[in-house]
């Protein structure tokens, strides 16, 4: 099958497009034809070289961690899954491929109204936002502030809380953002000195939550407006968050989340802009692109038109 592999680490020039074997589903497991995938700056720390503790990243490694495509073999033991349907879900590598290899757990149905090249992008940052907020106790009648806001988990997050009773979303991101978070229901509010006053001046009762996607400077932030550190996360600074006692986020992942997530897009409360849709073959152009850093919305891979 095709992919867009590595067979070295380095920067984006080592990310092609090469034949490598076609995986097949085993016991539990179910093979997915992929039509698109999602871009993720999980990837491109791949890519580099990094890889979490049981990730064995020997040559070749194929990126990737969401997908959208269609069932189409299925592995002994797996029901509740029939080939043919169409799903969207998530995985640590694989998903820059015509085909990825995954367990029952990690997808679910596509609704109809989810267009492919968003289903694409929808789980890894839908359920990193998802997990953070959760762990946040984000609720009805929070303040609640994202940083970096129109960025893709950025996205997620701002709709998630709102979608889950916060009383007030504010969202941090450059100016030529504003519009764009103020079209999600966001008080949008510019990086920079003095973000801590900006946001006092938004919030004169406080900042109840705060999610870091930004860096340093913005958990810094985030510790100075919210009295409970238990409230606060970052999917940025580990290693300042372990100095400033804010707690680490617990990866939990699965399909009941990607169900949710997909309701919530049927019913309207969630969506995504696509900033670059390329082709497969263009996955290096894609690493350049989320890795210039505070662009709008996703970035996504079409992998195939016609599973």
């Amino acid at each position: 099958m095709k992919a867009a592999a590595l067979t070295s680490f380095g920067g984006p020039e080592v990310l092609t497009l090469t034949e490598v074997a076609t995986p097949q589903a085993g016991p539990g497991q179910l093979r997915v034809r992929v039509r698109s995938a999602g871009v993720n700056h999980f990837d491109t720390a791949i890519r580099e070289g990094w890889a979490p503790p049981t990730v064995d990243n020997s040559f070749p490694v194929v990126p990737g961690n969401e997908y959208a495509g269609v069932v189409d073999q299925l592995g002994e033991g797996v029901t509740g899954h029939s080939v043919g349907d169409e799903v969207f879900g998530y995985c640590t590598l694989g998903a820059y491929a015509e085909y990825v290899v995954v367990s029952a757990e990690q997808i679910t149905a596509k609704p109809e109204s989810l267009p492919w090249d968003i289903a694409g992008g929808f789980s890894a940052n839908g359920v990193g936002a998802h997990m953070c907020l959760r762990e946040m106790k984000v609720g009805p009648g929070d303040t609640v502030l994202i940083h970096a806001a129109a960025g893709a988990l950025g996205t997620f997050a701002v709709q998630l809380a709102l979608a889950w009773g916060a009383s007030t979303v504010i969202g941090t991101a450059s100016e030529a953002n504003h519009d764009y978070l103020r079209s999600m229901g966001a008080v949008p509010v510019t990086y920079g000195d003095g973000l801590v006053e900006r946001v006092r001046a938004l919030a004169p009762d406080g900042v109840d939550a705060a999610l870091d996607i930004a860096g340093d400077d913005a958990l810094r932030a985030s510790v100075e407006l919210v009295k409970d550190k238990n409230r606060i996360r970052t999917m940025i600074s580990d290693e300042l968050a372990t100095e400033l006692d804010v707690p680490a986020v617990t990866p939990k992942r699965s399909n009941a989340q990607l169900a949710e997530l997909a309701e919530l897009h049927t019913q309207g409360k969630l969506r995504l802009h696509i900033r670059q849709a390329l082709p497969l073959a263009e996955a290096a152009e894609a690493h350049r692109s989320i890795e210039t850093g505070h662009g709008r919305g996703k970035i996504v891979l079409l992998v195939d038109s016609a599973p």
